[in-house]
């Protein structure tokens, strides 16, 4: 099989981010080609310092700026702010996820670059955008999940506030403003300008809500928490067995026969409360009492052997190794191996897609603090390393 072209290839992006989702933005346009520059502080990007820590280097940074080159300039030093304005004239791209206003006091801003080169997309990724009564505010993963309404739907009915398991926030705003760039991108080769994009991370999760903000519209009420049930479908969600707990989603009427011929309890087909995905969905506290009563009797390996060849859809609560180590993520290459600045041999979780059957071979490997300075601003031009 052919190797894939990478469809980003030619395409050089300046990125002035920290922690999570400009980095994943950064990370998933350097996986599909583009050269990908970060510009740090001396002392680095602040998850440069995030355990888990192999020989002093952050896995989790590494696993998030892959692919990269690192170039160490102090931003306070206007000798080097110039020569980041230099290298973002020669770029295609500007990646920043500082609060409003900072890149513009540190002379960085779209109100510079805008006029002085038509073909930048300026991606400017914040926790409530550019403007607005919120603009200002900052932000975090946890903060942005209350606010935008995820942590009033997670959880247990009764349970305290909890927050999404995976920072979706971060990457949510991350995959928004990678594949808003790309489009951008795309413009531009076709000839048009480029532009100013803002990307608040309070939007892109809301936007990603689209069953629950939906669900209130139709309804005029919030959606509530139901822990791993769904608020229109039953039986959907984790149940107890001899051993551990398990998920089934029986989404349909076809599939909820199954699971009453299987388990068995065929009584319950004539159950008026369940004759429905809506009335089983309204009445799944009593549905997963009838159901765990027979559950609990069989280990977990004996329902996913029942209800998984009867094409019911069906899996255990799997940790990350268990994931990791499932035989389809080994057929999608999902872990690749990465090597650490220092030496240190690891994995990480390569490209996710395939592309005409292939999948999207990424560089792995994660630059050390200010790696690459000499080399990409010695490839600037004559022109560009004067103060610009």
């Amino acid at each position: 099989m052919a190797a894939v072209v990478q469809p980003l290839l030619g395409v050089k992006v300046i990125e002035f981010c920290h922690v999570a989702a400009g980095p994943f933005c950064g990370m998933l346009l350097a996986d599909f080609g583009a050269q990908v520059v970060k510009i740090e502080p001396p002392e680095g990007d602040a998850m440069r310092q995030w355990p888990p820590l192999s020989e002093g280097y952050s896995e989790n940074f590494a696993s998030l700026n892959r692919g990269k080159q690192s170039v160490v300039l102090d931003l306070k030093n206007p000798q080097q702010v110039a020569q980041a304005r230099a290298l973002v004239l020669e770029a295609d791209v500007l990646i920043e996820n500082s609060r409003p206003g900072v890149m513009r006091r540190l002379g960085l801003g779209w109100d510079w670059f805008g006029p002085r080169k038509a073909s930048l997309v300026y991606c400017s990724i914040s926790a409530y955008g550019q403007d607005g009564p919120r603009g200002p505010e900052g932000g975090f993963d946890l903060t942005i999940q209350a606010s935008a309404g995820v942590m009033s739907v997670t959880g247990e009915p009764d349970g305290a506030p909890v927050k999404a398991g995976v920072p979706l926030v971060d990457f949510t705003a991350g995959l928004y403003a990678a594949f808003t760039i790309a489009a951008m991108v795309a413009r531009v080769r076709g000839g048009w300008p480029g532009g100013q994009l803002d990307v608040p991370m309070f939007s892109t999760t809301i936007a990603v809500s689209a069953l629950q903000t939906s669900e209130y519209f139709g309804t005029g009420r919030n959606p509530r928490k139901l822990g791993s049930a769904h608020p229109r479908n039953a039986p959907y969600q984790a149940y107890r067995a001899s051993d551990g707990w398990f998920a089934v989603a029986a989404g349909n009427n076809k599939l909820w026969q199954q699971v009453c011929e299987l388990t068995p309890v065929p009584e319950l087909m004539d159950d008026a409360r369940f004759s429905t995905p809506t009335l089983r969905a309204a009445n799944q506290a009593a549905l997963a009492v009838l159901l765990e009563a027979r559950f609990v009797q069989q280990p977990v390996a004996h329902w996913l052997g029942t209800f998984g060849p009867a094409g019911v859809p069906s899996a255990p609560i799997n940790g990350y190794a268990e994931a990791l180590a499932d035989p389809q993520a080994q057929y999608l290459e999902l872990v690749q191996p990465m090597a650490l600045p220092n030496g240190v041999q690891t994995r990480t979780v390569g490209g996710p897609v395939k592309i005409d059957g292939a999948v999207v071979a990424v560089n792995t490997r994660p630059p050390a603090l200010g790696e690459h300075t000499q080399q990409v601003l010695a490839a600037l031009s004559g022109a560009d390393r004067a103060d610009t």
